[in-house]
C-alpha cells in the first residue's frame, strides 16, 4: 500500500445529495481523497455506489453539496462555461464497468483518441504515449487489434490504458471487474494492485473484498445512501464495532462460499 501524502485533499466531497424524482440515492455524502490515497467503496447492490462515482465527475449532476478537485469546485458554478468541466472530466479519468471502448477503433486508438482531441497532442506524440500505457497494463502485442477480437479482461485493461494517459489527478474505478468472467478477474485486479503501490490515486467502487482489503488506505461502507463506516481496511475488515458492517460482510462470505463450493 502506498504512502498517503499529508496534504489537502485532491478530492474533497462536501454533503453529496442524488434524487431521481422522489427516490433520494445520496443523502449527504462527505469523504476526502489524499494525494495516493486508494479509497475503496463498498456496499450492496442499489446503495448509491456508482451514483456517487458518477456524481463526482458530474456524469450525473449532483442535487446538493459540492464537489472540488484540488480546491477547484468542479463544474465551476452555474455561470461558468463548459470547458471548465471538460478539463476536470479530464483530472478524473474514469474506469467503467463495461469497457466503454470504440469498436471502430483499434486498441492504440482508444488509449489515444483523447490525448489527441482534448488535450491537443499530435499524433506521433499520442501514439508514443499510448503504446508506453498499454505496455505498462500488458498489451503492447495486442495494440493493432480491435476489441471485438480481446477476452473481457484485455478491454478492461485497455480502458486502465485509456485512463493512465490522460495523466489524471485522480482514477474513479466503478466496478471494473463486475463484467469479467471469474477467470479474467485476476488480470484486471493485478494492474490495479500495481497502481497501487506506485501511488496512484484512485477511488474504487468494488465488490473484490481481497482488493479493499489489500490495497485500500481507506474503505468506506455505504448503505442506503449514506456512509455507515469507514476507516483503514484492519478496522472495516478486522471487526468492526458497526453491526451493518459485519452484518454485509458475513452474508457477502456466505454467499461467495456458497458459488465457490
Amino acid at each position: 500500500m502506498a504512502n498517503v501524502e499529508t496534504q489537502d485533499p485532491v478530492l474533497r466531497i462536501k454533503g453529496l445529495r442524488k434524487s431521481f424524482g422522489t427516490l433520494d440515492v445520496l443523502k449527504g455524502i462527505s469523504l476526502d481523497v489524499k494525494r495516493h490515497e486508494v479509497v475503496g467503496i463498498i456496499g450492496p447492490s442499489g446503495s448509491g455506489k456508482s451514483t456517487l462515482l458518477r456524481c463526482i465527475n458530474h456524469l450525473e449532476k449532483p442535487t446538493a453539496g459540492e464537489i472540488f478537485l484540488e480546491g477547484a469546485l468542479v463544474g465551476g458554478g452555474a455561470k461558468a462555461p463548459g470547458s471548465v468541466l471538460a478539463a476536470q472530466r479530464a483530472d478524473m479519468a474514469m474506469v467503467f464497468q463495461s469497457f466503454n471502448l470504440w469498436p471502430h477503433k483499434s486498441t492504440l486508438e482508444n488509449v489515444t483518441e483523447m490525448l489527441v482531441t482534448v488535450h491537443g497532442k499530435s499524433r506521433e506524440e499520442a501514439d508514443a504515449i499510448g503504446r508506453k500505457m498499454l505496455a505498462k497494463v500488458g498489451m503492447t502485442e495486442k495494440a493493432d487489434q480491435y476489441p471485438s477480437r480481446l477476452s473481457g479482461g484485455q478491454q478492461q485493461r485497455v480502458g486502465i490504458a485509456r485512463a493512465l494517459a490522460m495523466e489524471p489527478k485522480v482514477i474513479l474505478f466503478d466496478e471494473p471487474t463486475s463484467a469479467l468472467d471469474p477467470e479474467l478477474v485476476g488480470e484486471v485486479l493485478g494492474v490495479m494492485t500495481e497502481l497501487a503501490r506506485e501511488g496512484c490515486t484512485m477511488v474504487v467502487v468494488t465488490h473484490e473484498m481481497g482488493f479493499a482489503r489489500e490495497a485500500c488506505s481507506v474503505v468506506n461502507f455505504i448503505d442506503g445512501g449514506v456512509i455507515v463506516d469507514s476507516g483503514p481496511p484492519d478496522h472495516i475488515f478486522g471487526g468492526s464495532a458497526n453491526e451493518r458492517t459485519n452484518s454485509f460482510l458475513c452474508r457477502y462470505m456466505r454467499q461467495l462460499g456458497r458459488v465457490l463450493n
